[in-house]
C-alpha cells in the first residue's frame, strides 16, 4: 500500500503580490476545503508538508514567513490553516515545490509514493509541482475545491492536463482518500 502526504502550496501568504486581488476570491472559496483536508490528514497521521514561497527573503524560515504573513491584511486566510507541531515545512523559492528543495528526499524518507496537492495557484505552482511529481514518478492527486487560481479559464485547462498529461486524480477534497 502507498503512502500519501498531503502538501499545502504557498498558503502562508501576505497577498501583497500585484495578482492578489484576483486571487484572493478564490482563496476564499478554496480555504474551507484546505482546512478540511488538513484536519483529516492529521487525524488520520498523514503528514502534512507545506511548501511556501520565501517572498525572496532569504534569510527567512518558516517562523518569519508565518509572522509576516499573521501581520499583513489578509490573516484571515492564513490562520485556520497554520501548521501545528507535527507539520513539514519546505521552503521554496520557484514555482515548482521539488525545484531546487529537499523535498524528493523528505518524501523518500518518510516513504511516501502518492502526493496530494491542495493550495495556490492552481495555474501555476500547483501544475509545475504535479508535473515535478509524475516525472518524479509519484502518484498525484489534486483536490480541484481546495486550490486557488487567479485565472479561472487557465486553472480548468491545468487541471485537465494535470490529469490528462500527468495522470493525476483530480477530485474533490471531501472525496480525496489518504
Amino acid at each position: 500500500m502507498s503512502r500519501s502526504a498531503l502538501v499545502v502550496i504557498d498558503m502562508l501568504n501576505t497577498y501583497s503580490h500585484p495578482d492578489a486581488e484576483l486571487l484572493i476570491p478564490s482563496v476564499g472559496e478554496a480555504l474551507p476545503h484546505i482546512v478540511g483536508l488538513i484536519e483529516r490528514a492529521r487525524a488520520d497521521g498523514v503528514p502534512v508538508i507545506y511548501a511556501n514561497d520565501n517572498f525572496g527573503e532569504w534569510r527567512s524560515h518558516h517562523g518569519e514567513i508565518i509572522e509576516a504573513t499573521l501581520a499583513g491584511p489578509h490573516r484571515d486566510l492564513v490562520e485556520p490553516l497554520l501548521p501545528d507541531g507535527d507539520s513539514l515545512f519546505v521552503v521554496k523559492a520557484r514555482h515548482s515545490i521539488f525545484y531546487e528543495t529537499p523535498l524528493t528526499y523528505l518524501l523518500s524518507q518518510l516513504d511516501v509514493s502518492r502526493v496530494v496537492l491542495c493550495g495556490q495557484v492552481t495555474e501555476q505552482c500547483v501544475l509545475y509541482s504535479a508535473l515535478d511529481a509524475h516525472i518524479r514518478h509519484l502518484a498525484v492527486t489534486v483536490a480541484d475545491d481546495a486550490v486557488a487560481h487567479i485565472h479561472q479559464d487557465l486553472a480548468r485547462a491545468a487541471l485537465r492536463m494535470m490529469e490528462r498529461n500527468m495522470d493525476a486524480s483530480i477530485r474533490e477534497a471531501s472525496a480525496v482518500d489518504f
